[in-house]
């Protein structure tokens, strides 16, 4: 994919590996499997059903690096994985009743989160810190915002009971990852940009 050839640039990293329907796939299941590992990353939060893992993170990478399709194919591979009997979410938990409980909801936000963050990344949002960490808070908050959400209706509680277990005690931990992510994919494309001469300086 060089400017001689008159090829476009890649548009996600994924972009630049993946050239056939069998990486494309590899790519899916690479990201449901990071996705698990991040999840054993764990830390409980007092008086709340609800972790702080790192999966969001893994979402947000992902993403980003995949694409909308490729990146939210990941993470619903990861939820349904998970959802049949591997164990693949937090602290190795596993099941349908895990889906459908009180944390189920951010399970089930980052397909959309996933999608959201691949689509902006298509235009270029993660090449550059100032661009991709507000992108990347985004799609954490978009993760919280549906998870409180079904928090709130699965156990159930009122809107700032809901808001003080499940959306407050992680925002601190959402920036972290976001500015995480956010320098990690500048450096990324900065890393690929000698092999593939036709990507664009942002």
């Amino acid at each position: 994919m060089s400017a001689g050839t008159g090829s476009p640039p890649p548009r996600v990293l994924a972009d630049v590996f993946a050239r056939t329907r069998v990486h494309d796939g590899a790519l899916v299941l690479g990201a449901a499997l990071f996705t698990a590992l991040l999840a054993q990353v764990a830390i409980a939060v007092p008086g709340s059903p609800v972790p702080i893992t790192g999966q969001t993170l893994a979402v947000v990478l992902t993403a980003a690096a995949l694409g909308p399709v490729r990146g939210m194919a990941g993470q619903l591979a990861y939820v349904l994985l998970g959802a049949v009997g591997l164990p693949f979410y937090s602290k190795g938990a596993s099941g349908w009743a895990q889906v459908l409980g009180p944390t189920g909801g951010y399970l089930v936000g980052f397909i959309p989160a996933a999608f959201l963050m691949g689509l902006a990344a298509r235009h270029g949002f993660d090449r550059v810190a100032w661009k991709a960490v507000p992108l990347f808070l985004a799609g954490q908050l978009v993760i919280l915002a549906i998870g409180v959400s079904w928090l709130r209706v699965a156990v159930p509680l009122d809107l700032a009971t809901a808001l003080h277990k499940g959306f407050l005690p992680f925002l601190p931990g959402g920036l972290l990852k976001a500015t995480i992510a956010g320098l990690w994919m500048p450096l990324a494309w900065r890393l690929i940009r000698p092999r593939e001469p036709g990507i664009p300086q942002p």
